[in-house]
């Protein structure tokens, strides 16, 4: 199983964009079948756009950022984005969460001796383990997490399996 995440932030602002424009449109319409003097008026619109050039600086501009504003958006629509459930071997339909993924192997790291705090990332190819410790001598901590980790890789048995990465900080206490 894999999932990727939903593309709702750009497809929810393009929605917010045509409904204020939409919006609009309606009310300048109804102002103009009541006989109301209209927000934006058609004429002076009309005339001040027809004295504008292509090669103006603000159509230059205005045209740039429309472009690259639909770049974003296709690109957004296009590449995937990071996997919000990680395929697990076994059944063909399993998975597990990137968040619960990072928990537990989170908890493996800080179940080791002489570990006072755990940072972990879960990255595309690695997991990265920031561990820090208060202990003078810190002779064997890191390895102790890469197998921790490591052995809690093999029960949760990953379709990619990632690199474990870890980094040992000693915090010596001033006390």
């Amino acid at each position: 199983m894999k999932r990727r995440p939903r593309r709702s932030t750009p497809a929810a602002l393009i929605a917010l964009v045509l409904a204020a424009a939409g919006a609009l449109a309606a009310v300048v319409v109804i102002q103009m079948i009541l006989g109301e003097r209209p927000w934006l008026d058609y004429g002076a619109t009309a005339r001040r756009l027809h004295d504008v050039r292509w090669a103006d600086l603000p159509v230059v501009v205005t045209g740039g950022v429309v472009a690259l504003l639909g770049l974003v958006l296709v690109l957004a629509a296009v590449l995937p984005g990071k996997l919000t459930v990680l395929p697990l071997r076994g059944a063909p339909d399993s998975g597990a969460s990137r968040h619960s993924f990072g928990s537990t192997l989170r908890a493996a790291a800080a179940r080791v001796d002489g570990v006072d705090d755990v940072r972990l990332k879960v990255r595309r190819r690695s997991v990265r383990v920031r561990v820090r410790t208060r202990r003078t001598r810190p002779d064997g901590i890191a390895d102790a997490v890469r197998d921790a980790v490591t052995a809690r890789l093999d029960r949760i048995d990953p379709v990619r399996r990632p690199e474990v990465k870890v980094r040992l900080r000693a915090v010596r206490s001033t006390s």
